[in-house]
């Protein structure tokens, strides 16, 4: 295996179908590990570092958005959720959770390996520091870490912050006292090619409001879009 493989862990109850994800992304160029539930998958990343969890959502024991919940947060694998129930709601509930992707079961294996690229090209951009114009950015009282993609401020324990919510803050930071359309954030935040509507950016800009209080800098401009309104330093 090559150091430089993206290792990937898919986490699925469903024996047959794991493995069918697991032996198509191999054959696709990545190193491959699978779970059978929460208990297995923890186990394994006890002694491995993934890149990326294909999770299943609803299993026997511990579901997927349980596990999403306990591993989100600053260090924690991109995650794309896979659910045999495709309802909009159901994608919004991953999505606000924490997930960066979500698509519905069953789905086109090659669907899937454009959405692990896809995924792992946004988090190689979002990581990379030659690509942010420091690893500090100011806002008001608020820093935002790039490295650690956290928020804080005096007084304030750090808040992390999910993939979704790091990229969409900094497209608001690196355009601050513009108005951002919808189909802006949605690019910047996920991807042209991510099956994304505008029920889930607003969701991410209602949790990063919601890390930002008592302050919020974020404004709804009506009919157009968002603006951050503070000026930016970093």
């Amino acid at each position: 295996m090559s150091e430089t493989e993206p290792r990937l862990l898919v986490v699925d109850d469903d024996a047959e179908l794991r493995a069918l994800i697991a032996d198509f992304l191999r054959g696709s160029g990545f190193h491959v590990d699978e779970a059978e539930d929460g208990q297995a998958m923890d186990r394994l990343m006890a002694v491995a570092r993934y890149d990326l969890l294909i999770l299943d959502q609803m299993m026997p024991g511990e579901d997927g958005l349980s596990i999403l919940r306990r591993l989100r947060g600053a260090g924690a694998p991109a995650t794309i959720m896979l659910s045999a129930m495709g309802e909009d709601t159901d994608r919004i509930v991953g999505l606000e959770v924490g997930a960066d992707d979500y698509l519905p079961k069953p789905c086109n294996p090659r669907e899937l390996l454009a959405r692990v690229r896809a995924v792992l090209r946004r988090g190689a951009a979002a990581g990379d520091p030659a690509a942010a114009p420091g690893q500090a950015r100011r806002f008001g009282a608020w820093t935002l870490d790039i490295v650690q993609r956290r928020l804080s401020r005096p007084g304030v324990a750090p808040v992390p912050l999910t993939d979704a919510e790091f990229r969409t803050l900094t497209a608001f930071l690196d355009r601050p006292q513009r108005v951002l359309t919808r189909d802006q954030l949605i690019e910047h935040a996920r991807g042209l090619g991510s099956d994304v509507f505008d029920r889930a950016i607003d969701v991410t800009i209602s949790r990063l409001r919601k890390k930002l209080a008592p302050e919020d800098p974020i404004r709804t401009v009506r009919n157009e879009g968002y603006m951050l309104t503070l000026k930016v330093e970093g």
